[in-house]
């Protein structure tokens, strides 16, 4: 009964608070809502026995890409009476993809009942008894381990290939010479001057 309660309590807050996100004007509070959204998300996860999943949604999104959002939607200029100018022309394509998307939904409910997927294939077949965690650690260090090296390889490439693009040269720039200004002495750093009254210093 309590367990009913507490996922029906985390299930009609997600609902709410996702539906809020996309309702908000203020988009900072739309951020706030999302945040809510995968709290109660990972509630969900904890009451499915997938800590891991929890985990990753309060530490991955909450922590790193929702408060990434809200950084970034407070630092910049945005004009939102200009964006919200011209969203009524898309009424018509929002309407239509939301349709579709429920018109999926359906299908894929409909089919879940009559049993086109079989429960013995769908589950994996672990143990009650092992951690969710370790679970996992072991299929994906043995099963996926070379999808999961792959994985990582293209995570290298594209960071370097965004170091390269950010470091590459410029001209007309002046680069700092750590060894001039190692030998750099004290007399050359500073200069005393005793400007008169309502004068500057020339540089």
């Amino acid at each position: 009964m309590i367990q009913a309660f507490i996922f029906y309590l985390f299930a009609s807050l997600v609902v709410l608070s996702g539906a809020l996100t996309i309702l908000a004007r203020n988009p900072v509070h739309s951020v706030l809502w999302l945040i809510l959204a995968c709290f109660n998300a990972a509630g969900l996860m904890l009451l499915l026995g997938a800590e891991f999943l929890a985990f990753l949604l309060v530490i991955v999104y909450v922590g790193a890409v929702a408060v990434l959002f809200l950084f970034v939607v407070m630092m910049l200029d945005v004009d939102f009476a200009e964006l919200r100018a011209g969203f009524a022309k898309y009424w018509p394509f929002a309407v239509l993809l939301a349709l579709v998307l429920l018109v999926e939904i359906g299908a894929a409910l409909v089919a879940w009942d009559m049993g086109a997927f079989d429960p013995g294939v769908r589950a994996a077949p672990t143990n009650p008894h092992t951690p969710n965690i370790e679970a996992l650690g072991t299929v994906l260090y043995t099963r996926y381990l070379f999808i999961f090296e792959a994985a990582g390889l293209v995570l290298l490439v594209a960071m370097i290939g965004a170091i390269v693009l950010t470091h590459r040269t410029r001209g007309g720039t002046r680069p700092q010479n750590v060894s001039k200004q190692i030998r750099r002495r004290p007399d050359e750093a500073t200069r005393n001057v005793n400007p008169g009254v309502g004068q500057g210093v020339e540089l």
